[in-house]
């Protein structure tokens, strides 16, 4: 696979990542196969996609157990290993995990030596504020975050879905490596100030759900293809009207896909890996096929002709949550 590198100052990584979140949470559960899921991480180290991302939430916590258990020996040192802090499971609503924002210094600090412990490691590549606790400064929680890196516990630290002055006030404390925030056809908020400001700063943008949650790939029609305890239930672009306004665009992915002799999931990711050049994309997946045809979307390069007729697609029916 080509490679980029983690924003200007950071490692090379494949341009296609892999989003492990589920692979124990959130999507289908109950089909949760951590043999499987083992292998698929260690076949993406061999695709050459090496940024492989988790977070102590996914569970929480069983996550970033299995993605230890999936770089155990060798394998670490090929991956660039990301994960996350700052969202805390604090109740359930019919069975439904709610989570709250903690950035407070003290957590953080705790918090990352639980993460190395599951993920038998003694650094991570990259440490990532899953959400900004509006109830802390970001100045406090990036400079305990700033305190892991200067303690050797991570390489690097970053951000996700923040704004361009929650980027710039974090900067001012210690160097941003990266910002995660959700992009793809269907979602394209960050193209508007965040994902330009990452381009002119060096910082690198990766896009989480960049396939829409599967839905861009073409393998939902209707509602009742989602499992039964699968999250996507809850979301309103997945409801029934919702869903069937929004496959006129996995139309018109598809006849690109048909055209290009590729398939609509890797032409839904080959448009996120044209937005720029420090732009990698996470997919998640659970399956070896998936990961095949996502790592091959490094390989497609989109006419201008169908850039244009993507960027052209009208916005998504529903919000995101």
């Amino acid at each position: 696979m080509r490679t980029t590198t983690l924003g200007s100052q950071g490692p090379a990584v494949g341009v296609v990542g892999l989003g492990c979140m589920g692979m124990t949470h959130a999507y289908d559960p109950s089909g949760r196969d951590d043999t499987v899921s083992v292998d698929v991480v260690r076949r993406a180290l061999d695709l050459g996609v090496t940024l492989i991302d988790t977070a102590d939430a996914y569970g929480p916590y069983t996550n970033e157990e299995l993605v230890g258990r999936a770089l155990a020996g060798p394998y670490r040192e090929r991956a660039v290993l990301a994960t996350k802090v700052g969202l805390v499971l604090t109740s359930t609503d019919e069975g439904r995990p709610v989570y709250g924002r903690n950035g407070r210094p003290e957590h953080i600090k705790a918090s990352i030596d639980a993460s190395l412990r599951r993920l038998g490691t003694d650094h991570v590549d990259l440490y990532q504020l899953h959400r900004i606790d509006t109830e802390v400064p970001v100045e406090e929680t990036w400079g305990a975050l700033a305190e892991v890196v200067a303690a050797g516990k991570a390489r690097r630290i970053g951000l996700s879905e923040a704004s361009v002055e929650e980027i710039e006030r974090a900067h001012a404390v210690h160097p941003v490596a990266s910002v995660q925030s959700e992009l793809s056809l269907w979602t394209r908020d960050a193209l508007a100030d965040v994902l330009p400001h990452c381009e002119r700063e060096g910082i690198a943008f990766l896009p989480f759900s960049p396939l829409g949650r599967g839905f861009l790939a073409g393998r939902f029609s209707s509602y009742d293809d989602l499992p039964a305890d699968d999250m996507r239930r809850n979301l309103p672009r997945f409801q029934q009207e919702a869903l069937r306004t929004n496959l006129a665009m996995v139309g018109t992915v598809r006849a690109i896909a048909e055209r290009t002799g590729s398939t609509p999931a890797q032409v839904a990711l080959a448009w996120v890996l044209a937005q720029g050049r420090y732009v990698v994309p996470i997919p998640g997946t659970k399956t070896p096929k998936y990961l095949t045809d996502n790592a091959g979307a490094a390989d497609l390069t989109l006419s201008p002709a169908d850039l244009t007729e993507l960027n052209d697609l009208p916005a998504a029916t529903g919000t995101r949550y």
